[in-house]
């Protein structure tokens, strides 16, 4: 852009010594403006030329970017959020994403600071704030503002869509200076994409992270990442601080917010979510492939048949070219989620969909980060300092001397093991049961339940499903699985046990998910690669777990997976069609498959849905 602004610059000024005259393309300017060239430059070249016109031209065009620019941060800048833990010490920043007060901030601001937060706006207005979910590896925390249903809202952008060389903005509360909780703004480009940090001290890591040099410093912590649009692209959390004072050195990290919406629902469930891995190590070989080093035989990757040596070529749809890439796209995903894997043996391709593992254990994520306080970690500003803006938010108090927050909230929070606050997934479990309810209506009064049909196939089968066991008949071939008191088996074999399925569907459309032993929102997932998100409720009962996925923003159950023990692949269960049946509405067609080959799909002709027995507390095992 440069060369050719000059290359054009040269042509005017050659012209107007010959006397032909110039024309200049207004594009031209405002195209050099918008893709970034600096506007010195662009004013030096106009205002070096003969033509008065041309540098009035771009006096006007700097006086517009300048004005677009002040309109974009007007416009942004009020869903951005100081937070201040409410122990008066340390600090960081947080963008608001919805109207009803979630927040986005990263998990080193909130870590220790308990369940409830100040919050300041730059409308000069303090909140109090209750914790919902954390993500310890990917450094991300959700928390929700309160006493508001109108609060200002951020847009998400696509992150993916980022490249280098693109305007952004940085906002936050740097050094905790918002002691108006007005943000302070910086500006600077995108340095890079597909950036991966290694875990800082613990566990925290940024995998496929933003690059900016605008300055991110110590309370920028949590704060937006805009793009020039205006739309939030990342969330500021990490910078090259070490042995430079802590102070800003141009190289600070953004967490994607694709990334964050992959477990933006887990986050709000209340869950203290985990990324993911596939149960393998990975190794550069000689000739630069990535090649599998080593893998657990409990892994779905091994089921699915992935071996040592075997070379990795594509996760998720995206190219395996080194170690850093593919540990790059293992940390932008969940635990529990099924992506396809690609990987090449003997000079062949074989493409077979994985569930990926989890990366912490459990106690390992209850105990959280060792990093806060520590020097070179970003999220706090100097909490000894007197003037600290953080103590004198909590000094705020409302004049009628009002409890403190955790007392005037307490039915907002609830301790569970496993989650940040339990209370917020019995939110979601109550909206996912309320849509279940319109869809079980009159099936309490069944009983045992017969359908028959044929495959598409052609073949003849009858299912009867009672609380003693699930008997099946199909071409002729009969299959039985007892329940009460009973070993769980794969049967018919090669189906991951599609007949204790058939018994915790009739489970759970009899007695809804007070019929388990547990029931919990886990978040949303892709119900097939790629596809649309669902919603998940994960119930348990012996041993058994299955996934029921239900189509966000309607009250429709696409389907569920059944795992009849933690080393088999589940049976997957997916409703093509529904019909009413005796006034019932049911599917009436459904597939079945199990480790990526399709069993068989099922057209039910007809039902008898028998009478209710005696049992009431649901069936037995």
């Amino acid at each position: 852009m440069v060369e050719r602004l000059l290359a054009e610059w040269r042509s005017l000024a050659r012209r107007q010594r010959s006397g032909r005259g110039v024309a200049c393309s207004h594009v031209n300017w405002r195209s050099a403006l918008n893709r970034g060239l600096p506007i010195i430059l662009v004013i030096a070249l106009l205002v070096l030329t003969p033509q008065a016109g041309l540098a009035r031209e771009a006096a006007g065009l700097v006086q517009q970017a300048e004005e677009q620019r002040v309109k974009t941060i007007g416009g942004i800048a009020p869903a951005v959020v100081a937070i201040f833990p409410p122990s008066g010490e340390g600090g960081g920043s947080g963008v608001l994403i919805s109207k009803d007060g979630f927040a986005l901030t990263n998990f080193h601001v909130v870590q220790g600071a308990g369940a409830f937060l100040k919050c300041g706006l730059p409308s000069g207005d303090l909140y109090d704030a209750v914790l919902v979910g954390i993500d310890p590896t990917g450094d991300v925390a959700l928390i929700k503002l309160l006493g508001r249903t109108d609060f200002p809202e951020a847009t998400m952008g696509d992150s993916d869509s980022v490249q280098v060389g693109d305007w952004v903005y940085v906002l936050g509360n740097p050094f905790l200076l918002a002691t108006d909780f007005s943000p302070t703004v910086t500006y600077g480009i995108v340095s890079g994409v597909h950036r991966y940090q290694y875990p800082a001290g613990t566990f925290l890591e940024y995998a496929d992270c933003i690059q900016v040099d605008a300055s991110i410093n110590p309370g920028n912590s949590g704060g937006p990442l805009f793009n020039s649009a205006g739309e939030l692209v990342g969330i500021n959390g990490r910078g090259s601080f070490e042995k430079r004072g802590r102070v800003n050195v141009g190289a600070g990290y953004a967490i994607s917010i694709n990334q964050i919406r992959n477990f933006l629902d887990q986050l709000k469930g209340g869950r203290i979510v985990d990324h993911a891995t596939l149960g393998a190590t990975v190794r550069t070989g000689q000739d630069r492939e990535v090649l599998v080093d080593s893998i657990l035989e409990d892994s779905s990757a091994y089921r699915r048949g992935l071996r040592e040596g075997d070379e990795v070529v594509s996760l998720a749809d995206r190219p395996i070219g080194s170690v850093n890439q593919f540990k790059n796209i293992l940390g932008i995903y969940p635990k529990g989620w099924k992506v396809p894997l690609v990987f090449r043996r003997d000079g062949l391709k074989q493409a077979i969909e994985v569930t990926l593992k989890g990366v912490q254990q459990e106690s390992v994520l209850l105990g959280g980060s060792e990093e806060k306080g520590k020097p070179g970690h970003p999220g706090h500003g100097d909490e000894d300092d007197p003037s600290n803006p953080a103590r004198r938010a909590e000094q705020k108090t409302d004049p009628d001397g009002q409890l403190p927050a955790a007392v005037r909230h307490a039915d907002l929070h609830q301790e569970k093991p496993g989650y940040a606050n339990y209370h917020f997934n019995e939110v979601e479990q109550r909206r996912l049961a309320a849509i279940l309810e319109q869809i079980r209506q009159g099936f309490a009064s069944t009983g045992r339940w017969k359908l028959a049909g044929e495959t598409t196939a052609g073949a003849p089968f009858t299912l009867t499903v009672a609380d003693a066991g699930i008997g099946f008949e199909l071409r002729g071939n009969p299959y039985l699985q007892m329940l009460e008191n009973a070993e769980i088996e794969d049967e018919p074999p090669g189906t991951g046990g599609f007949l204790v399925a058939l018994a915790e569907w009739r489970r759970l459309w009899q007695y809804g998910p007070e019929g388990f032993s547990s029931s919990v929102y886990y978040g949303s997932q892709p119900i097939s690669w790629p596809g649309e998100m669902v919603d998940v409720l994960v119930t348990r009962q012996a041993g058994i777990e299955s996934r029921w996925f239900f189509q966000k923003d309607s009250a429709g159950l696409l389907g569920f997976d059944t795992t009849i023990s933690p080393d088999r692949e589940p049976c997957e269960i997916r409703f093509l069609e529904f019909s009413r049946f005796d006034g019932r509405i049911f599917p009436s067609k459904f597939r079945v498959s199990h480790a990526g080959v399709e069993y068989g799909v099922f057209d039910v002709t007809g039902i008898d849905w028998g009478t209710r027995g005696a049992k009431q507390g649901g069936p037995g095992r």
